[in-house]
């Protein structure tokens, strides 16, 4: 199965390849460095796939930063620490027996020939951009369903950042059409979850307020999905803009020689300004 990319990477060159293996085999080196209990690291040493999962997550966000601020220096970088972190799992996994980095690697090799016949066939199949994802999840649904799965939620990864997995699980419920086919249903359910966490408040039950508000932000991802934006994106933007606004403010304060906590009226008009500016 995975003959036919290797043979296209021998075309490229030697020379090539043999960069590629000498810059992955030093990655492979420092890591079982590291993991060595006699000279390796100390907190290296004593890491597991549970504590090393949060830097994992950490440094994917990290990569999206730097896309996010188009600074190719800093992508770099934040792929290498991604690509570290690749490198960690598998070598714990290696010292357990259970599988190492050459096994990762293959196995992504073979996954992605296995779902893009269209482009590892003998011929391609002219798929266009759309069908070739309707024939990738059918792939995968059917991947599932041999694998034993009850649920068409069951694989999608608890370990998601919360925003995501809620779009994702109604992306999967509207597989089999539970799911409303136009955004204004979920406007209006957004007006319900907002009505009743207002009656939340009055009623001042902290549980029922956390609840409400959790579906207020479950409904949020849902609209988003059915106006094709990107929840997790779309918050990100929004998280910069609000930096972007806020140091302005500190900007101005500090140049009036200004310091701590000031009148709402006045850093909303500042707010306001540099809300303009932008528009400039």
């Amino acid at each position: 199965m995975s003959a036919q990319p290797i043979e296209k990477a021998k075309e490229r060159g030697a020379e090539t390849l043999a960069r590629n293996a000498a810059a992955t085999q030093a990655v492979l080196d420092v890591m079982a460095k590291l993991r060595d209990p006699n000279g390796g690291c100390p907190w290296d040493v004593e890491q597991n796939f549970r504590t090393i999962a949060p830097y994992t997550i950490e440094e994917a966000y990290e990569v999206a930063d730097a896309i996010e601020r188009e600074d190719m220096p800093a992508l770099k970088e934040e792929l290498g620490d991604l690509l570290f972190q690749v490198a960690f799992h598998a070598r714990m996994a290696e010292e357990q027996g259970a599988f190492d980095f050459a096994d990762v690697a293959q196995a992504l090799a073979d996954k992605m020939i296995e779902r893009h016949p269209h482009v590892f066939g003998a011929e391609g199949d002219g798929r266009t951009a759309e069908q070739q994802t309707v024939a990738w999840e059918t792939l995968k649904a059917e991947k599932r369903a041999a694998k034993g799965a009850a649920s068409l939620l069951d694989d999608v990864a608890m370990a998601l950042p919360a925003l995501q997995r809620a779009e994702k699980l109604t992306k999967r419920a509207a597989r089999i059409n539970f799911d409303w086919p136009t955004p204004e249903p979920v406007l209006e359910k957004l007006e319900e979850e907002l009505a009743e966490l207002k009656q939340a408040r009055a009623e001042g039950d902290q549980e029922h307020i956390a609840e409400e508000m959790g579906d207020i932000l479950f409904v949020m991802a849902n609209l988003a999905r059915k106006l094709k934006v990107d929840p997790e994106d779309a918050l990100r933007r929004a998280n910069a803009k609000f930096t972007r606004r806020f140091q302005y403010i500190e900007t101005k304060l500090a140049e009036q020689g200004r310091t701590g906590p000031q009148p709402l009226d006045d850093m909303e008009a500042l707010w306001l300004e540099a809300k303009r500016a932008e528009k400039k």
